[in-house]
């Protein structure tokens, strides 16, 4: 049992999402920062896909009855477990009754001109066996719009209590993911060269004086309807740097900057979008959709970001930067290949690590 002793602004229950009733209208749903959360359940033994707890605004105080394990992913949230510092990208044992707290992410300006930096948005928690709620059609994940799912279908409150699973973990239960065994870490994707994203061109022209210190880049595809604005809106969509409004939620990204103007004005009929897709509103400012998207919408299509990228966008702050690079299909299905080679990484470094806890009790046997 994991005891809610602070839930903070906007925590919930999330999983990989729901995907397959989208023609009834229903969200995909699921973790912002999808890699985050794989990456946490590996490093608790859980299948990828287990249920964990996406942290937004801290602080956040959670307090487990019993010794367990958990796995932090995602930002830095200045964490400590029993008083004691603890980071991202770890798998960390916890003693009965031992409180972590979340303070919050960390305002990191530092970063290189690949927007890679450490101030990102959300930090996930992963405990083995995973976070046992109620499963709403094959997801945990709450659905905020809808209101069910998760706990009640809302974000978490204080006083909540949140049940954990059995460690579900395939092959069984591992002696280095036991509650009693020492901690360790991973490379963070931002950190890895395959995360980098190759702009040459990028120029910074629509650079404005409220503009963050880095905007990260994200790939984007040309959308259906992106030959329909004017050539001075193409270009600014690609040169902007784009600021994320704090309108912004689980279902959109409101940006900021230079209004897409459209050469032609042609209504369209209500079609279906996905998360991912750039919608622009007749005030020309885009919107991303996000997990919890919606399933139709009317507005204009000018791209999408690539699946391999969201993970990015997730990260990125209320009032931070955006920018847009252009890339393509074949670029795409690339950046994907290599993200599950680094889950791939990720499972061997896990592996390794169980070969020399083994080898350590076996010389202390």
């Amino acid at each position: 049992m994991i005891e809610v002793l602070r839930a903070g602004l906007l925590t919930t229950v999330q999983d990989a999402g729901r995907p397959g009733y989208r023609h009834l209208g229903i969200a995909t749903g699921g973790a912002l920062d999808p890699l985050a959360l794989e990456v946490g359940n590996r490093l608790v033994g859980n299948r990828p896909d287990a249920a964990g707890i996406e942290v937004t605004f801290g602080p956040v105080a959670l307090r487990f009855a019993r010794a367990t394990r958990i796995a932090l992913t995602g930002t830095d949230f200045g964490a400590t477990l029993g008083g004691r510092p603890v980071w991202s990208w770890w798998s960390l044992p916890v003693a009965a009754g031992e409180e972590l707290v979340l303070n919050g992410a960390k305002r990191d300006t530092s970063g290189d001109m690949n927007g890679n930096m450490s101030g990102g948005m959300r930090v996930y928690v992963c405990v083995a066996g995973g976070v046992d709620v109620l499963p709403m059609l094959g997801s945990r994940s709450t659905d905020l719009a809808a209101g069910f799912g998760g706990l009640a279908g809302r974000a978490l409150k204080d006083g909540d209590r949140l049940a954990t699973g059995a460690s579900a973990a395939p092959g069984g239960e591992r002696a280095s993911l036991a509650p009693g065994a020492p901690p360790f870490g991973v490379k963070a994707p931002v950190l890895c060269n395959w995360a980098l994203v190759d702009e040459p061109h990028h120029h910074r022209r629509g650079r404005r004086s409220d503009s963050p210190a880095w905007a990260v880049p994200v790939r984007v595809l040309r959308g259906p309807e992106y030959d329909g604005f004017t050539p001075e809106a193409q270009r600014a969509f690609w040169s902007d740097e784009w600021l994320v409004t704090p309108n912004s939620n689980r279902m959109g990204y409101r940006l900021s900057g230079t209004a897409l103007e459209r050469a032609d004005g042609m209504d369209l009929l209500s079609h279906a979008v996905l998360p991912g897709t750039i919608q622009v509103p007749p005030n020309g400012q885009p919107i991303v959709l996000m997990s919890d998207a919606q399933t139709t919408g009317g507005y204009p299509k000018i791209g999408s970001v690539i699946r391999a990228d969201l993970w990015k966008l997730a990260q990125v702050r209320l009032n931070g930067g955006v920018r847009f690079v252009e890339t393509t299909p074949a670029v795409a299905r690339k950046a994907l290949a290599e993200e599950q080679a680094y889950l791939r990484q990720i499972d061997s470094a896990i592996a390794m690590h169980d070969e020399r806890h083994a080898s350590r009790q076996a010389q202390r046997a």
